[in-house]
């Protein structure tokens, strides 16, 4: 895969700001200013769950879209509601699968 202009210009990126800034996002600084981390990890989650799209045009306009989902996710909610990373999803209930044969040493 080559570098394209964008992931170029994605590269000098550094902060939640920078992101918004340069995808043209309008936001409020209050918002970001409490949940930049926040919504730089559900943006992050947003990528993971589509295929990358197949030029700069198409990247370009997923990017957007997602940041601007991201940043919608903590205008009307907040950190704790949204559990994004992990310290917010500690306490909740954990699901393991315990097999028969390690219960009783067979395995």
């Amino acid at each position: 895969m080559t570098d394209t202009d964008l992931t170029l210009d994605l590269e000098e990126l550094v902060s939640a700001e920078d992101f918004l800034n340069y995808f043209d996002i309008a936001f409020d600084q209050t918002v970001v200013h409490v949940n930049r981390l926040h919504i730089l990890q559900r943006f992050h989650n947003y990528l993971t769950k589509e295929p990358v799209a197949s030029n700069d045009d198409a990247m370009r306009e997923q990017y957007t879209r997602l940041l601007t989902k991201a940043y919608s996710d903590f205008v009307d909610s907040d950190a704790k509601t949204e559990k994004v990373l992990k310290v917010y999803r500690m306490n909740e209930p954990q699901t393991a699968f315990v097999t028969l044969e390690s219960l009783f040493g067979k395995g």
